[in-house]
């Protein structure tokens, strides 16, 4: 029988992790099989499960969540790794035979995406993470772990930031990291990390241009057209726009190798996308 794996959310119609992982696979050669699994808001854990016990088409091993299920998808694992404990949210699950395991591979494929694919070193920069949700949980780690000379965290919510730097920091012990207003966040900064759903809304950014310092690199997690109008505000205010799609293969990679045991390479999978969207180069 076959491997099973999904990637579950809503909307989660636009996902190319399909393809992705179909690349991986035919690269390495592992035998497996990888499908959109989209769940009701109401019913994350009831349709994951059923699920999670296998078909009649072969064995369910794995899964990847998005929007808006990564909290709940943690509170359901077994086990999780160090980041998705910090991260209090998982994209990642292992089926194993003891219960499911959970990961968070997101802060590593942002991280990875910036200074291997961009060319930006993060240490010694100034970072704006924006947003406090499932996603900016799952990249603050890895963001603080690159050593920035001050990230700054803002959201709509104050508290709701607050409460994320908080736990960050008690574990961590930051210094460098605090928590802001959408408003009062600053200016000037080195990298710009846009983790908030206003790309899904079409809106260009929740915050304004003085953040961007000169050559600032503009990060949406978002790609194709929903990032859009993010990296067209970066382009036009003079940052360095860049969409989610090169952060999309390399968290990809991280979970192919949790389920798999095998690394597989980034850039040809990259190239094959991009061409597949015929989406921004930036």
């Amino acid at each position: 029988m076959i491997d099973q794996y999904v990637v579950v959310g809503n909307p989660v119609e636009h996902s190319q992790s399909p393809f992705i992982h179909a690349e991986f696979a035919q690269q390495t050669g592992q035998a497996m099989h990888y499908g959109r699994l989209w769940c009701a808001r109401d019913s994350f854990a009831a349709t994951l499960g059923e699920f999670a016990r296998g078909s009649a088409a072969g064995t369910a091993r794995g899964c990847n969540v998005t929007t808006p299920f990564k909290f709940e998808a943690f509170r359901l694992c077994a086990r999780a790794s160090e980041r998705a404990v910090l991260a209090g949210a998982a994209n990642t699950l292992r089926f194993d035979d003891s219960g499911w395991f959970g990961d968070n591979t997101d802060g590593v494929g942002l991280v990875h995406d910036i200074e291997r694919g961009a060319g930006v070193r993060l240490a010694g920069r100034k970072i704006l993470l924006i947003g406090a949700g499932g996603a900016a949980a799952g990249v603050l780690g890895p963001l603080l772990a690159s050593r920035p000379a001050l990230l700054v965290l803002a959201n709509r919510s104050v508290d709701k930031a607050h409460a994320l730097v908080e736990r960050h920091r008690h574990a961590l012990g930051a210094s460098a990291l605090r928590a802001s207003t959408l408003a009062g966040c600053g200016a000037g900064f080195d990298v710009i990390v846009n983790a908030t759903a206003t790309s899904l809304q079409g809106d260009q950014a929740p915050v304004g241009a003085a953040v961007l310092g000169k050559g600032a690199l503009a990060v949406d997690m978002m790609y194709g057209p929903r990032a859009a109008p993010f990296l067209a505000w970066a382009r036009r205010h003079g940052a360095v726009p860049r969409d989610g799609l090169g952060m999309l293969v390399e968290q990809a990679a991280e979970a192919f190798f949790l389920w798999r045991g095998v690394l597989p390479q980034i850039a040809p999978v990259l190239a094959a996308l991009r061409q597949r969207l015929d989406g921004p180069t930036a």
